[in-house]
């Protein structure tokens, strides 16, 4: 497979672009909404749950948290490997899914009236809420492949990126509201409902004909809705554990990749420490706190809807170069101002500038990965890179930590941005002096 690169974005296809966003697409979008939305307000009324109903401690409360990601994390590239080996419809699987998350979110105020309640039971449904969305994900990758033209791949991207953003602005003012009338184990009906809803959507969905002509083998693609669909396709062998390497080894190679990786464990030295930073240092009130921080949400909107038009106005290279300079810039201001309107000012700028860069990147690079790798290895390559990206997020975090304790929260926030700089400076500049030359293409 060597005709997309990740510096290109999606290939441009010859004869007339297939009509987007079409009704599957904005089937798939607007399910993928409903249940962000719903699972936004979870995450905001279930550790309400937690600690005011079950008076949960600080280790239960931190227990909590890790089985909302660590069984999703780690059921994702096994549930790849099974998702590239189907030969029946995705979007039906998907819908079990969200109904088998729909239960789990009902089972907590039904506990909760029962008297039956625990933070024990709490974690077992937390973790399996998050393993059923791990497999969701495995699944997801190769429908939107299916569904969404390869041309407009990096434009899908950007507008799922763009809703995640309103999920999180308003799932947890919807869950606050919620909460201000009825009892919080309650509240997480809605996201039952919405997982409801979106199994609902999810069935309208029909895959269009797929448009790769060959396949990573050499053998032509079926023209079928699903790509491992057809008895006479042989099934693909399992990978093992060299081949998941290699792959990684491959993605890892992949500049768009690396950049990626780079924000993300940014992002994570960040996260424990802004907070502290803007109250202890900054002297910001909180209330003044929240309102600049909503900015974030502005700016990862802007990008996720401007990516498409910015791509093909620009092209994949420079998009991804463009992406990468305002995550430079997010962090140029805040972490060396004086409190005042400077570190106001910085602090709207590492939002927007951070949002808006971050999703022009990830949407860029995600768009890329998909065109270009093979039909029966999409949700591998999907899953590996966001299992990189999570990585690399999960390590900054008591990085971020440890150099807070160590050194005060300014040190911890210019290493941030020294880090950040230091690596994507020098790609920026390898970028320039090449013309923006695309990667080699992506093999797998």
């Amino acid at each position: 497979m060597t005709s997309t690169t990740l510096a290109d974005g999606a290939e441009q296809t010859g004869g007339p672009a297939p009509r987007f966003p079409d009704r599957s697409f904005r089937a798939l979008w607007t399910a993928t909404g409903l249940s962000q939305v719903g699972s936004a307000v979870s995450n905001v009324t279930i550790p309400v749950c937690a600690a005011v109903t079950l008076d949960a401690t600080a280790g239960q409360m931190t227990l909590l948290a890790a089985v909302e990601l660590v069984p999703s994390l780690l059921i994702r590239i096994p549930a790849a490997a099974w998702s590239d080996g189907l030969r029946r419809p995705r979007a039906p699987l998907m819908a079990l899914c969200n109904l088998v998350q729909a239960a789990v979110m009902a089972c907590v105020p039904l506990l909760w009236w029962l008297g039956a309640l625990s933070i024990g039971l709490l974690l077992v449904l937390g973790a399996a809420a998050s393993a059923a969305l791990g497999v969701y994900a495995a699944l997801s990758s190769p429908l939107l492949v299916q569904v969404v033209p390869k041309a407009h791949l990096v434009d899908a991207n950007g507008k799922m990126s763009a809703t995640r953003s309103v999920a999180d602005i308003s799932g947890p003012a919807l869950g606050g509201a919620l909460m201000a009338r009825i009892a919080a184990p309650y509240v997480v009906l809605a996201d039952a409902l919405s997982f409801l809803a979106s199994a609902v959507l999810l069935a309208r969905i029909r895959p269009r004909p797929h448009d790769r002509a060959v396949d990573h083998g050499g053998a032509t693609a079926d023209s079928g809705a699903d790509p491992g669909a057809g008895a006479s396709r042989p099934k693909p062998p399992r990978p093992g554990r060299r081949a998941n390497l290699r792959l990684a080894w491959a993605l890892a190679r992949q500049s768009g990749v690396r950049v990626a990786v780079t924000v993300a464990f940014v992002n994570g030295l960040v996260q424990p420490v802004i907070v502290l930073f803007l109250v202890r240092t900054a002297h910001m009130r909180p209330s003044t706190i929240g309102v600049l921080l909503s900015f974030g949400a502005i700016g990862g909107v802007t990008g996720g809807l401007l990516v498409g038009r910015v791509q093909k106005a620009l092209g994949g290279g420079r998009t991804v170069a463009l992406g990468a300079l305002a995550s430079v810039l997010s962090l140029a201001v805040l972490p060396f101002a004086a409190p005042g309107p400077v570190a106001a000012a910085g602090l709207v700028l590492l939002e927007l500038g951070g949002s808006f860069g971050g999703t022009l990147l990830i949407a860029t690079v995600f768009g890329a990965l998909q065109s270009a790798a093979p039909p029966d290895r999409i949700a591998q390559v999907m899953a590996t890179a966001m299992v990189q990206l999570q990585a690399a997020s999960l390590l900054g975090v008591p990085a971020g930590g440890a150099l807070a304790v160590a050194f005060g929260p300014r040190t911890a926030m210019v290493a941030a941005a020294a880090v950040m700089a230091g690596v994507l400076v020098p790609q920026l500049l390898r970028w320039a002096l090449t013309r923006w030359a695309p990667d080699r293409p992506l093999t797998v």
